[in-house]
């Protein structure tokens, strides 16, 4: 009990010191057949807050500020197919405000830069090892590592990054399932991955790892079956959009809140659709992407976000601090 309330004492200090996130870059070593990954690493940080171009986005940040506090829980961040590491950046911004480390990176292969696996099945193998691998990198390579606490962290998902951060936790993703599910228009034959999912030789077999204390699942690809879930034992936030969109409805969202074995703290975005939980797009971004930016009417991206922001810091405070040990 003394153990748990001095991290949670640590973790609310350094929130109160924390002006501003810091974010700085590290490389996860290419290792065998594994690819490089350049990971943003967004953290509590002492300086006043300023504003940091990154792509088209204008990041409340301090560029390779010092990280402040110690014992930091940290949470790595899953982005969608075809995204990229700065798309839920507000989300990562406050969490380092609130005193967590956070990791956001790109899956080799299956971001907006190289789509070159995104229609292979191995893509949803590689997803959940590349965030093992992160993990494993921010604990035993990074700069700052002494600084980690190995025993609180997590991991928030989107999209196919919800898929990951499930599969990491034991999720079991389903071929049969998953085809029938996510293939069964005519529309699906023109879609590379639904031939394959139908294959009979076609196997899904994605990393797990223990270390993950709980996650943020949000607007999940729904790769599974009624039973593919009761090995997940660890706390789970789901987020759900009411429209949905790219593979995504809400009846199959709503399907994995009643097959986890656990309750489940489940948010519905009501007349959003899937990209709603993207970051706020600036103006020219707007122009240029209104497919991922534009919400209907009625919708408020920066509302949601504002309270969609505060409801995952206090998950995340409240299972990797609290009720994590």
């Amino acid at each position: 009990m003394c153990c748990k309330l001095a991290a949670a004492l640590l973790l609310s200090a350094t929130a109160q010191l924390a002006t501003a996130a810091g974010v700085s870059n590290t490389v996860v070593p290419a290792a065998g057949k594994d690819r490089a990954l350049g990971v943003l690493v967004w953290s509590p940080c002492s300086s006043a807050p300023s504003d940091l171009r990154m792509g088209p986005y204008l990041v409340r940040a301090n560029k390779d500020c010092p990280v402040l506090g110690r014992s930091l829980p940290l949470v790595v961040f899953s982005r969608g197919q075809g995204g990229t590491r700065l798309g839920h950046h507000d989300t990562a911004t406050a969490l380092a405000n609130a005193g967590f480390l956070v990791a956001s990176f790109n899956h080799p292969g299956d971001t907006l830069a190289d789509d070159s696996l995104t229609s292979e099945v191995a893509i949803f193998e590689s997803r959940p090892a590349d965030v093992s691998r992160v993990i494993t990198h921010m604990l035993e390579q990074w700069k700052d590592r002494q600084l980690v606490d190995s025993q609180s962290i997590g991991a928030f998902g989107f999209s196919r990054g919800g898929y990951t951060v499930l599969a990491l936790v034991g999720a079991e993703p389903s071929r049969t399932a998953s085809a029938q599910r996510l293939c069964g228009s005519w529309r699906s034959f023109l879609i590379p991955i639904c031939r394959k999912l139908g294959n009979d030789a076609t196997t899904l077999k994605p990393h797990t790892d223990s270390r993950v204390r709980s996650i943020v699942a949000v607007d999940p690809l729904n790769l599974f079956g009624a039973s593919s879930l009761t090995a997940v034992k660890v706390p789970v936030q789901l987020w759900a959009s009411e429209l949905g969109g790219d593979s995504v409805e809400l009846e199959h969202t709503q399907l994995i809140q009643r097959w986890l074995p656990s309750p489940t703290e489940y948010h519905l975005a009501r007349g959003a659709g899937h990209f709603v939980f993207l970051a706020p797009c600036p103006e020219k971004f707007r122009n240029e992407a209104r497919r991922v930016c534009e919400d209907p009417s009625g919708v408020s991206r920066e509302s949601l976000h504002e309270s969609m922001n505060q409801a995952v810091v206090g998950f995340f405070t409240k299972t990797l601090r609290s009720g994590g040990k």
